[in-house]
C-alpha cells in the first residue's frame, strides 16, 4: 500500500513539474499566459488593498497568469498583520466575464491540453482560497459578471451590485458546465432558481442579484466613487463596520415586473422535476394550459443549450446542494477536464467556435438531442480521475470549506 502511495504521489509531483515547465517555456505562445505585469493593477489604502482586474479589451477575462497573480497577492495580503480587508473590482465595462474560453479553445485546437488544465487547477485553488479568506472580501461586480467571474467574487463576504451589473452562468449554452464554485452557490439559491439559471445560462440584473442573495449589497453607479472612498478610508478588520459602510450607500433593489423573480412559483414547479426531460414537459405543459411567454422563452433558451450539457448540468447542481464547496471545486475539476478533452463529445470545442470564433451560431451538438445522451456520457463527466491524472488538490487541513 505504501509503495503504490509513494508512487501515485510521484506521477503527482512529475506531472506538476511537467506543467510548470510547460508554463513557463511557452509563455510567448500560450493564450492563457500573459507575462505583463499589468494585469492584475493593486491600489494601497490605508488599512486596504484593492486588486483591480486589468484586461478590459477581453471584458477582464481570467487566464493563468490572471489567476496566479491574484491568489499570491490574497496570500501576502492575508499574512499581512497591516492589511484588515481586501476589495476587488474591474477596469472598463466588466467585472468580469469569467474564463478566456477563446483562449482555451486555441489550445485545444492545438493540443495543449496541459495548458488547460493548468488553468482550472489555477483557478480553482484561487477560488478555495478565496472562499476560506481570513480577511473580510469586497467584490465589486460593476459590469459583466459572467461564470469565472462570479466564481471570483460569490465565495467572498461582501458582494456589491449595480444597476450596470448583468449576471449568468452560461456554460451550458457553449456546451460546457456551470464550473468555478458554479454548483455550489447555484445550487443554494431560493427553490430550483440554481437549476434554472444553470440550464438557460438566463442573465440577471443588479436587483436580481440582491433579491435571491446573489449580491450582499446593491448601489446605482453614481455612488460608486463614494463606496470605494469611505472603504478606503476604513481603518478595521470588522466585518460589522465594512457591512454598515456598504448599507449606507445602498440603494433598494427593486426588480422589474417582469423579472424572473416574480416568477418563482412557476420556476420552482417546472424546473423542480428530475429530469430535463420532465422539466421541459412541465414547461410545455404550461404553455399549453396559460399561453405563458415567459415559458416559451425559457423553452427556446433550452432547446439552444447542448443536451449533454443540460444533463450533466443538472445533475452538478443538484449534487452541490449537498456537498461543500472543495467537494463542489474538485468534482467540477473533473467536469471540466472531461469536458476539454472532448473524449465524451466535441461540444465545448464546437460551441466556442459557433459563438464566440467563427460567431455563425449554429453549433452542432453531439450527441444532438436529449434522447441521445446516454446514461454512461453522464456518468463519465463524474467519474473520479485516473491514477495518472492527479485531482484537483485543494488545502482543506488547512483551511476549512464552507459546508
Amino acid at each position: 500500500m505504501r509503495s503504490f502511495k509513494s508512487s501515485l504521489l510521484l506521477r503527482r509531483y512529475v506531472h506538476r513539474c511537467i506543467s510548470q515547465f510547460r508554463s513557463l517555456s511557452s509563455l510567448s505562445n500560450n493564450p492563457l499566459v500573459d507575462d505583463a505585469d499589468n494585469l492584475v493593477l493593486v491600489e494601497g489604502k490605508t488599512y486596504s488593498r484593492t486588486a483591480i482586474l486589468n484586461r478590459p479589451s477581453v471584458l477582464n477575462a481570467l487566464n493563468t497568469t490572471v489567476g496566479s497573480r491574484l491568489h499570491k497577492l490574497y496570500k501576502s495580503w492575508e499574512d499581512n498583520p497591516g492589511i484588515g480587508f481586501v476589495a476587488l473590482k474591474g477596469k472598463g465595462r466588466a467585472f468580469c466575464a469569467g474564463g478566456d474560453i477563446v483562449a482555451l479553445y486555441k489550445l485545444i485546437s492545438e493540443g495543449n491540453i496541459e495548458e488547460c488544465k493548468e488553468f482550472f487547477w489555477t483557478l480553482y485553488n484561487h477560488i478555495y482560497f478565496l472562499g476560506t479568506y481570513l480577511k473580510p472580501h469586497v467584490a465589486i461586480l460593476n459590469g459583466i459578471t459572467m461564470g469565472g467571474g462570479a466564481g471570483i467574487s460569490i465565495p467572498g463576504t461582501f458582494r456589491v451590485a449595480t444597476d450596470k451589473t448583468v449576471f449568468a452562468t452560461p456554460e451550458s449554452l457553449i456546451g460546457f458546465h456551470p464550473d468555478a464554485g458554479a454548483s455550489f452557490y447555484l445550487s443554494h439559491l431560493p427553490g430550483y432558481l440554481g437549476e434554472y439559471l444553470a440550464l438557460t445560462g438566463d442573465k440577471l440584473n443588479g436587483a436580481e442579484m440582491m433579491s435571491c442573495g446573489l449580491s450582499t449589497h446593491y448601489s446605482l453607479i453614481p455612488k460608486l466613487p463614494l463606496i470605494e472612498e469611505q472603504l478606503g478610508n476604513l481603518v478595521t478588520d470588522d466585518p460589522s463596520v465594512i457591512e454598515t459602510c456598504l448599507e449606507n450607500h445602498g440603494d433598494l433593489a427593486l426588480p422589474d415586473k417582469k423579472s424572473v423573480i416574480h416568477r418563482i412559483g412557476t420556476l420552482d414547479k417546472c424546473f423542480s422535476q428530475d429530469t430535463v426531460e420532465e422539466i421541459i414537459d412541465s414547461l410545455e405543459n404550461e404553455v399549453a394550459k396559460t399561453n405563458d411567454a415567459w415559458c416559451t422563452s425559457t423553452l427556446m433558451k433550452l432547446k439552444d443549450a447542448a443536451p449533454l450539457s443540460l444533463k450533466v448540468s443538472l445533475r452538478s447542481i443538484r449534487e452541490g446542494r449537498f456537498q461543500s464547496l472543495d467537494q463542489c471545486l474538485i468534482r467540477e475539476y473533473r467536469m471540466s477536464l472531461q469536458g476539454i478533452s472532448g473524449q465524451i463529445t466535441g461540444d465545448f470545442r464546437e460551441g466556442v467556435r459557433a459563438k464566440l470564433v467563427d460567431k455563425d451560431f449554429v453549433p452542432k451538438w453531439d450527441p444532438p438531442t436529449l434522447e441521445q445522451v446516454s446514461q454512461d456520457m453522464i456518468d463519465q463527466y463524474f467519474a473520479p480521475l485516473t491514477a495518472l491524472e492527479p485531482e484537483l488538490e485543494l488545502p482543506t487541513k488547512q483551511r476549512e470549506a464552507f459546508a
